[in-house]
């Protein structure tokens, strides 16, 4: 793991505004339902949540873009919302944190997608998620399309997050990837289109998506180092970030070996979006000349500060700062 000097951190933080990020993937609204617990109740052997307080916030390709803005970057999100309530409410979080809404495209036959999530005493009680999962119509890849052949040329990179609710299809990578060719392009994946993320600059599965796609169960140092080869050998990309929750992260380049990367979370509350926070950390350090090194590093200890809010919580430069130079002290034995 690279070891920062504050000059070195101040440095690639003050290029952090001058970087573009097209952010292409799934939007949706985050609803947050809070409030407490005092009784089972008789119709079930549920508990009844009190609530006290409701909230929304940014997800999935939203809270993607909403991390690069606290990073203090430019990010400019491309997806779909419905033409509903969900949909509005998203384009006025979006709007009200200064997010641009440009590349945000509606679609009347499908719901925006909305996850909510009841919470009582910080803890995630059940979530209930209003979706589809069809692809978007042709139309609406087309539009997407152009829109980002346009936004490519002013930009420093392309961040592909799929969380397979329809918006990432085959047709569209194969039309988006080839305009990256001297662009950064990262990638965020889930179980769909897994393999179809050809020549980019870097893919981050987490462990359960890689273990899914192969069909195997890494136990192994070796068979880790195995799994990574083959994901930069099949995609033909230059970097693969393999995150492995508490066991930390794991880099592999194609022109070198494996880096392993520990955790470096002090308490974990809720790993809700941490996924997001890495990617987007990890595009737009990479934007501002960080290395691979520094840019990974920088992104676990932006998912290990996040790791310790409750709910989707986006990352800023002192979060990071925080945690690189006050890390948790070992604890001692009396």
């Amino acid at each position: 793991m690279t070891n920062f000097t504050t000059e070195r951190l101040i440095e690639l933080f003050s290029r952090f505004s001058s970087v573009r990020v097209v952010v292409l993937g799934d939007l949706m609204l985050d609803e947050y339902l809070w409030g407490d617990v005092r009784r089972i109740s008789p119709e079930a052997p549920v508990p009844v949540v009190e609530i006290a307080s409701e909230s929304t916030g940014l997800g999935g390709a939203a809270n993607v873009a909403h991390n690069i803005s606290c990073l203090g970057a430019i990010p400019i999100p491309v997806g779909v919302i419905g033409e509903d309530s969900g949909g509005r409410k998203l384009l006025e979080k979006m709007e009200q944190t200064g997010i641009s809404t440009l590349g945000v495209f509606v679609e009347r036959s499908r719901p925006t997608t909305v996850k909510t999530r009841i919470i009582a005493r910080h803890q995630h009680v059940v979530r209930a998620d209003r979706e589809t999962t069809r692809p978007v119509d042709d139309s609406i890849v087309r539009r997407i399309s152009n829109f980002i052949a346009e936004e490519i040329k002013q930009v420093d990179a392309l961040l592909i997050e799929d969380y397979n609710k329809g918006v990432i299809t085959k047709s569209l990578l194969e039309q988006v990837i080839p305009l990256t060719e001297e662009k950064l392009c990262t990638v965020d994946p889930k179980f769909n289109n897994f393999f179809d993320f050809k020549r980019i600059t870097l893919f981050k599965p987490n462990q359960e998506e890689v273990e899914a796609a192969f069909g195997i169960k890494i136990g192994t140092e070796a068979e880790l180092l195995d799994v990574g080869r083959r994901l930069l050998d099949r995609l033909e990309c230059e970097y693969v970030l393999l995150t492995r929750g508490a066991k930390g992260m794991s880099l592999f380049e194609a022109e070198g070996g494996m880096t392993s990367i520990p955790t470096v979370a002090r308490e974990v509350f809720d790993v809700s979006g941490a996924g997001d926070t890495v990617i987007a950390t990890l595009t737009v350090a990479m934007a501002a000349g960080a290395t691979v090194k520094e840019a990974a590093t920088l992104a676990n200890h932006a998912a290990g500060a996040v790791v310790g809010q409750v709910g989707v919580v986006p990352v800023t430069r002192e979060m990071i700062e925080d945690s690189i130079f006050n890390p948790p002290k070992p604890e001692t034995r009396e």
